[in-house]
């Protein structure tokens, strides 16, 4: 794979193409669609404060949250700038409550591509100018090419994406992805607009001392969290580890794919199956972590092994250096929820 820190994403997509094993292009500008819309929503996330557009837009999505202002802006962005380069099929989003058919002037699109897409993954924190993200997956159709998209398109278990990524807008804007080899993260230069490689080949530490998990929920936990969060903070050869929890995905994801560590969502919360949604959040962060030498897990399976069964399914999600995923795994074995 080629790699150069005075790359831009735009060439390092091209100049990557045969890694890819659909290598038609269509892919590129998909991709290319999707770096388009994250420099608009970049834009307007900075602006946040300057213009209205901070605070609840005063509907639910249909996750039954408050929408923000910025929610709905890059939900909208999104959509409507990977309907006009006739590259998807269809688009499912963490804001609908079913997946949009793309069509063009011909009626169908005969593209090959689904993406699924939560546009402003943390926006709880948009108001206290904590860093938010998006966070994309892409597959290949299953349905014949030129016939109306279905919903069995979206429905596909996560070793089937053929590309994911997330975007994190924060003190410099990065974007991470992967197309199955290997994980590459650009930063936005703001001054003319443009990503450049930044950190080729990610990987993460097969070991970490950051655990992330919103604690204030530990009463409801199962026990054998419980026990792996006690581990965490036992005085003991390398630990007590360190607690990081922002609350947004793509940030706590990105520490610790950086630093070393495991993200934690567990089943026994306020949401019995967890908080995240499997296509949206669970799949693509699943994929990139294993393509830098990590893993994810609902405590018990392999995330990417998971058959999905709707659209908006929650599963519990550990993510992050392997070795602090399996001692995880091995405290849930022992204490079966």
């Amino acid at each position: 794979m080629a790699q150069n820190s005075h790359q831009t994403l735009g060439e390092f997509i091209i100049d990557n193409q045969e890694d890819f094993i659909y290598s038609t292009g269509e892919l590129s500008r998909l991709l290319s669609s999707i770096k388009l819309a994250t420099k608009i929503v970049n834009y307007k996330v900075n602006k946040a404060g300057l213009v209205n557009i901070l605070g609840e837009y005063g509907n639910e999505n249909v996750q039954g949250e408050k929408q923000q202002k910025l929610d709905v802006f890059a939900n909208e962005t999104f959509i409507e700038t990977l309907s006009q380069r006739e590259v998807v099929c269809g688009i499912a989003s963490e804001e609908n409550e079913d997946f949009i058919e793309i069509k063009n002037n011909r009626n169908l699109v005969n593209s090959k591509y689904v993406v699924l897409i939560d546009p402003l993954d943390g926006s709880s924190n948009i108001d206290v100018n904590v860093s938010v993200g998006t966070i994309f997956s892409i597959y290949r159709r299953v349905s014949e090419p030129g016939t109306p998209v279905t919903l069995e398109d979206f429905l596909q278990p996560g070793n089937k994406q053929v590309a994911a990524g997330y975007v994190v807008y924060g003190t410099s804007t990065m974007l991470v992805y992967t197309t199955g080899n290997g994980v590459n993260g650009f930063t936005l230069n703001p001054g003319i607009g443009t990503f450049y490689l930044s950190h080729p080949n990610l990987r993460i530490p097969e070991d970490g001392k950051i655990y992330s998990v919103n604690e204030g929920n530990y009463v409801k936990f199962p026990q054998g969290v419980k026990n792996f969060i006690k581990y965490c903070q036992a005085d003991e050869g390398d630990r007590p580890y360190t607690s990081r929890y922002i609350g947004s995905l793509c940030s706590d994801f990105h520490r610790n794919m950086l630093k070393g560590g495991i993200y934690i969502y567990p089943s026994g919360t306020n949401n019995p199956q967890g908080k995240l949604r499997l296509l949206y959040e669970c799949n693509p962060m699943a994929l990139l972590a294993e393509q830098a030498g990590g893993k994810a897990s609902d405590g018990h399976q392999r995330i990417l092994d998971i058959e999905p069964t709707e659209l908006h399914q929650r599963v519990p999600f550990f993510c992050g250096s392997k070795n602090l995923v399996e001692k995880a795994e091995e405290f849930l074995a022992d204490n079966p929820e």
